[in-house]
């Protein structure tokens, strides 16, 4: 007998009113089963960001620990007189205008070679995934590496080829030590955008670009009457994606260039870092961090507003 009730649908043992799905319901049942999960979700994820956010609104630094107490918001007001902030949100959001702007264009070029058929494709799209498999770090050093003033490959090769007399000390100028950031910044993200935007292309019908070439359109009007009207929507996604990303860069500009010369590359995640844990400011630091947070997510929020609508196209 016990077998035979051991055997019976569980949907009939739900419905006979009988165990713990009698008792509670089926509702109820799918939240207490879900209990464990949640926990372990606010264990890992809400907690650490709510204790953050309540470190930014105090005075906490381990260097006067007597001295720890609620301010408020008075942490990120004081921001806005930092001259270290206002430089180093400055330095970031060109950071980011320069490595985005690159990296669409640079992207977009590369998929488009990609998405044609020509012998060694297949290899190419292999390998171009390459940099965006090497860690932030170790991408900081090459490229350091690759503009060194002592033993620099590129001095090396442009010493040898005569362009000059004396080896350079690229990272020493401002400007250059600025952009050569942005570069190594881009040769590391660009494969993503590449995938992305290869993706994409991939579902635009051919019976489109025929139906062009029958009405004599020529190819940069196919590209931007056919291609740029589907490519909208993973364009949105790798510019979220790209602004989030190069907005808070912080390894390869950290192992790079240090934040200098000067202040000339002291992006916003690098001058967190040191107020956290180089000023031991704990309170400071979160809310450099929540700034961080919440300019990312405005301009996610703007890209969308633009985009989204415009990118919706009828077949």
């Amino acid at each position: 007998m016990s077998t035979a009730t051991s055997q019976r649908p569980v949907s009939a043992r739900r419905k006979s009113g009988s165990g713990m799905y009698g008792r509670l319901g089926e509702g109820p049942m799918a939240y207490l089963m879900n209990v464990p999960a949640l926990v372990v979700i606010l264990s890992l994820i809400a907690f650490p960001i709510g204790y953050s956010f309540w470190l930014s609104l105090q005075r906490y630094n381990l260097k006067q620990p007597g001295l720890r107490r609620f301010l408020g918001l008075s942490n990120y007001i004081e921001l806005f007189g930092d001259a270290a902030f206002r430089n180093s949100i400055t330095v970031s959001a060109a950071f980011a205008l320069v490595v985005v702007s690159m990296t669409i264009v640079m992207a977009m070029t590369a998929a488009l070679v990609l998405n044609e058929s020509f012998f060694g494709r297949g290899f190419l799209r292999s390998l171009i995934l390459l940099p965006w498999a090497m860690p932030g770090v170790v991408n900081g050093l090459m490229w350091r590496w690759i503009f060194d003033a002592k033993v620099g490959a590129l001095n090396g090769a442009l010493a040898s080829l005569g362009f000059i007399d004396s080896y350079q000390a690229w990272l020493t100028s401002p400007v250059a030590a600025f952009f050569i950031a942005c570069v190594a910044e881009v040769w590391n993200i660009l494969p993503l955008a590449v995938i992305i935007l290869l993706a994409g292309l991939s579902t635009i019908p051919n019976e489109l670009y025929d139906a062009a070439r029958v009405d004599r359109a020529n190819i940069v009007q196919r590209f931007q009457h056919v291609t740029l009207p589907w490519m909208l929507h993973p364009l949105l996604v790798v510019l979220i994606l790209m602004t989030m990303t190069s907005f808070r860069a912080f390894d390869v500009v950290y192992v790079l260039t240090g934040g200098g010369p000067g202040d000339a590359t002291n992006v916003i995640a690098l001058q967190t870092a040191r107020t956290a844990f180089a000023f031991t400011d704990f309170g400071r630091g979160n809310a450099y961090a929540y700034i961080i947070t919440l300019v990312t997510l405005l301009i996610s929020v703007i890209y969308i507003s633009f985009l989204y609508r415009r990118g919706k196209v009828d077949v």
